[in-house]
């Protein structure tokens, strides 16, 4: 039995882990037979695996200190009107009218 290649870089050394199938170069994770949309990159999932949009609201899940000065993002707070961007910090909002790059593991949907 042969595996299919991997959606998201279309290497050939799947393997199956349980009812998943994983690529090692990757590390993509994908059940047999799964839809898996194009853009599959462009999803931004919170902490909680919630996938996030445009304008929603998050809050924090712990403490984040802002590079490059002494100020720090408390827990719990909430974010509102987020736009998912490209990169790293896939995350760009506003936090108490400062212009703020975030990561989405951060962040859970409120």
């Amino acid at each position: 039995m042969s595996l299919p290649a991997c959606p998201q870089c279309q290497s050939e050394y799947t393997y199956e882990d349980g009812d998943l199938l994983v690529c090692p170069e990757c590390a993509h994770e994908w059940r047999e037979g799964e839809a898996v949309a194009a853009n599959d990159l462009s999803v931004v999932k919170d902490a909680n695996g919630t996938v996030l949009a445009d304008g929603d609201t998050v809050v924090l899940i712990k403490d984040l200190k802002v590079k490059g000065s002494s100020m720090v993002i408390k827990q719990g707070t909430k974010v509102k009107g987020i736009r998912l961007q490209e990169g790293d910090h896939n995350i760009g909002c506003k936090v108490d009218g400062t212009p703020m790059n975030l990561k989405s593991e951060f962040v859970k949907k409120a």
